[in-house]
C-alpha cells in the first residue's frame, strides 16, 4: 500500500474532486483514465502529454507497469518514477486500474463493494475511500503527549 502522506491524500482528493466535476474521462485512453488521472494530479502533466508518453511503448497502464524499468528512460517510466516517488507503488496502480485494493475495497460503503473499474462514480468512490484509508492509516501514527503531569493542567486544577 501507499505511503501515507498528506500530499498523497490531497493528490487522491483533488483527482477524485476533479472526476466528480466533470473532467473528462475515458477508461481506454492512457492520459485520462483511472491511472492517467491521478498522473496528471501528481505530475501536473496535460492528459494528452501522458497518452503521447504512453505512445513509445504498447499496452495500457496495465502492460506498461508490467514493462516498467526506471533506467530506460522511456516517457511513460520517468512519469511512473514521479509517481513511485510521491508515495504510490506499482501494485497500487495496477490496483488503481482495476479498483481492485483489498485495503481500499473493504473501506466501501456494503452497498458499493462491486465496482466497475471503467465507470467514473466508481472510480471517484475508490480514490475518496483511498484517500481515507490512508488519512486513517496517517492519524493513528500521530502520538501526542500525555496530559497527566502537564503543567498547563496542573495550573487549571489549582485555580
Amino acid at each position: 500500500m501507499a505511503r501515507a502522506s498528506i500530499q498523497l491524500i490531497q493528490a487522491l482528493r483533488e483527482t477524485a474532486q476533479r472526476l466528480a466535476q466533470g473532467d473528462s474521462y475515458q477508461w481506454g485512453h492512457t492520459g485520462s483514465c483511472n491511472c492517467g488521472h491521478l498522473a496528471q494530479t501528481i505530475t501536473k502533466y496535460s492528459k494528452g502529454a501522458i497518452h503521447g508518453a504512453a505512445m513509445w511503448r504498447y499496452g495500457d497502464w496495465r502492460e506498461q507497469l508490467r514493462d516498467y524499468c526506471p533506467q530506460s528512460g522511456l516517457p511513460l517510466d520517468e512519469i511512473i518514477d514521479q509517481m513511485t516517488d510521491f508515495g504510490l507503488t506499482r501494485q497500487d496502480l495496477e490496483h488503481l486500474e482495476r479498483l481492485s485494493h483489498p485495503a481500499i475495497t473493504q473501506g466501501l460503503p456494503q452497498n458499493r463493494k462491486y465496482l466497475q473499474h471503467n465507470r467514473r462514480e466508481d472510480v471517484v468512490l475508490y480514490l475518496e475511500t483511498w484517500a481515507r484509508v490512508l488519512e486513517e492509516e496517517l492519524v493513528s501514527k500521530v502520538k501526542l503527549p500525555s496530559w497527566k503531569s502537564s503543567p498547563v493542567k496542573e495550573a487549571a486544577m489549582q485555580q
